[in-house]
């Protein structure tokens, strides 16, 4: 799914990338005006996700959430049909929605990062960030599996 998430929804944006969904957070992009959101949502053929039932009705597509509450908000994106399953290979960056390449098992990573010789490592070709299924993965696989 290409989504447009509204800044009135942001604490999702990670987990649909986390789960490979090619995902716009509006914040990252400066989209205040609904006009704004309406524009990039049709041009880039996106769906917005939005709590403002003005803004989801004049979108082409959109889903409208109800909640304020992370979880809550993805258990309406599940019942609203979209897939929440962590993908097995990331595409994209939890920080930029850019693209995820992987790291050869002999390439060296900053020190935060683990050595991709001993686990799965993907980096962001966009703003460089590193990834690998650690605590954060967990956690949030956590969270999925009470939504479905």
């Amino acid at each position: 799914m290409r989504s447009l998430v509204d800044v009135m929804c942001g604490g999702i944006v990670t987990y649909l990338r986390m789960c490979n969904h090619d995902t716009v957070y509006a914040g990252d992009r400066g989209l205040e005006a609904d006009d704004d959101l309406l524009a990039v949502a049709r041009d880039e053929a996106r769906t917005l996700i939005t709590r403002d039932v003005a803004l989801a009705n004049r979108a082409d597509d959109s889903i409208l959430l109800e909640s304020r509450g992370v979880e809550e908000q993805l258990g309406e994106l599940a019942a609203a049909g979209v897939d929440l399953s962590l993908a097995d290979e990331p595409a994209f960056c939890g920080r930029c929605n850019g693209p995820l390449g992987r790291v050869e098992s002999t390439a060296s990573t900053p020190e935060y990062a683990p050595d991709p010789a001993d686990v799965a490592v993907w980096r962001c070709r966009d703003c460089g960030q590193y990834f690998w299924r650690g605590s954060h993965w967990d956690r949030v696989a956590e969270t999925l599996a009470k939504i479905q």
